[in-house]
């Protein structure tokens, strides 16, 4: 297991609850232990104005997952994940229903984690391919 402890999906949801994860309607579903699963709709929230997937809604998908990740792998009292870089491939469009999104790590560092993040559809086809780079810092707080 890659997690500094054993987290609960209700912990990690309520982390990031009244944040733009709740906003999208961003819900974990799987804590494997060295994966992260969350889902999220396509609807209204989610969409480009021709009505599609908007790729930022993907990359907001991609990015939490891999955030909210890598938050779980460091102790949160003296160390912040936060993104450094990210990119990705839109392979294909989604009118409706909903994407899933699979985060496992690449390379988890002292002070860099690479994160791999799938996203597909409920039938199971690849929508999105997403790799972020997150940055360990100290907590000053």
């Amino acid at each position: 297991m890659i997690w500094n402890r054993k987290y609960s999906l209700e912990e990690v949801q309520k982390f990031c609850q009244n944040t733009m994860v709740s906003n999208l309607g961003i819900e974990f579903k799987e804590i494997g232990d060295d994966f992260l699963v969350a889902k999220m709709p396509v609807d209204a929230r989610t969409k480009q104005p021709v009505g599609i997937l908007h790729g930022g809604a993907s990359l907001a998908l991609a990015e939490t997952i891999g955030s909210v990740a890598a938050h779980l792998t460091i102790d949160n009292k003296r160390y912040l994940s936060v993104g450094l870089e990210i990119n990705a491939n839109h392979i294909k469009s989604k009118k409706d229903g909903f994407v899933v999104g699979k985060g496992k790590p690449l390379h988890i560092g002292r002070k860099t984690q690479v994160w791999h993040i799938e996203i597909s559809d409920e039938n199971n086809k690849l929508i999105c391919i997403s790799r972020l780079t997150i940055a360990i810092i100290e907590n000053r707080s």
